[in-house]
């Protein structure tokens, strides 16, 4: 690290998150709708925890995969919506130079590592449609659990990085990010240091995360939908393709989110800012409702928990 950002950093003790430009009197209501979303995110994707370790026909590689899938969405969301709810509530909208690199370390931790995921879900579906019979010996339980390992691996390589190049930065011109969490983009607004070879780094960065993903995923369903198209019979098709359908739906809408935050112009910072609110929160939202809602083997599980319920419900209190 230089001299000046050593000693920019022994200045800098917390930053100013900007959060959105609203009238004070919709404070409250944006923080209820910040509340609303996490509840849904947290009750959603604590659901889908809970029914996969629960119930044992969902102890399959697809619901392995799902399980960490929620786990990251929840974390990510959490480390996001808790402060920026807090911010809100209390009209106090600094965090402190740590705050700043955990909440930015996390962020590119989930963040990467549900793309590989996605990945590999991706590849377990391409498994089960295309050579079905292979299924239980290609994805084995260690198989599966060194997937998810080199996810959070990648993930963990690639946060480290972010945020060793962002804090390397110094920020002498301002401490107030425009936007509310931390990442590394408006950081490198308030950054008086020279971010050209950091902009040529964060997008290789990008560029070897992004690009295999995309690829392993985009291969996948060329296969899946190739073999789908060979099934004689429209049930059999049907069937096929459901299987697979609540993946490509959550894959559409988490790139789809990103990729338009990529492309909105540097001069609509609030039209960047919804965008994020709905990769970051919006997204694990919905992941939850398209999976149980078009997943039949969600759904049984979910009503054999409600059923359990009602029976327990029902027992006179000294059976119980």
């Amino acid at each position: 690290m230089s001299e000046r950002g050593a000693d920019n950093h022994s200045e800098v003790t917390d930053f100013i998150l900007v959060g959105f430009r609203i009238r004070p009197e919709l404070h409250t209501l944006l923080f209820l709708l910040f509340l609303f979303i996490y509840s849904m995110v947290f009750l959603g994707n604590a659901g889908i925890i809970t029914l996969i370790l629960t119930d044992p026909r969902l102890n399959t590689p697809m619901y392995f995969f799902l399980g960490n899938l929620s786990f990251i969405d929840l974390s990510c969301a959490s480390a996001i919506a808790l402060k920026a709810m807090a911010n809100i509530l209390y009209m106090r909208n600094t965090i402190s130079f740590t705050g700043c690199v955990i909440q930015l370390f996390l962020f590119a931790l989930f963040m990467v590592t549900e793309g590989f995921v996605l990945s590999a879900m991706a590849y377990d579906r391409f498994i089960a449609i295309c050579s079905p019979l292979l299924y239980t010996v290609r994805m084995s339980r260690c198989f599966c659990t060194q997937l998810v390992l080199g996810s959070y691996l990648c993930g963990w390589f690639t946060a480290i990085l972010q945020v060793s190049m962002t804090f390397s930065l110094s920020f002498c011109a301002s401490r107030v990010i425009d936007d509310f969490y931390c990442d590394s983009h408006p950081m490198e607004k308030i950054s008086c240091s020279d971010i050209f070879i950091h902009k040529i780094v964060s997008l290789t960065l990008a560029g070897v995360i992004i690009f295999p993903t995309i690829v392993v995923i985009l291969v996948s369903y060329t296969y899946i939908v190739a073999t789908i198209l060979k099934i004689r019979s429209s049930e059999g098709r049907k069937k096929a393709f459901s299987t697979c359908s609540s993946h490509l739906g959550v894959v559409s809408l988490l790139y789809g989110t990103v990729f338009f935050v990529y492309v909105i112009p540097p001069d609509s910072p609030e039209l960047r800012k919804i965008a994020s609110v709905c990769y970051t929160l919006v997204t694990p939202m919905l992941n939850p409702l398209i999976y149980s809602l078009r997943n039949k083997e969600v759904k049984a599980a979910l009503q054999r928990i409600v059923r359990k319920r009602k029976k327990v419900l029902l027992l006179p209190p000294f059976y119980r």
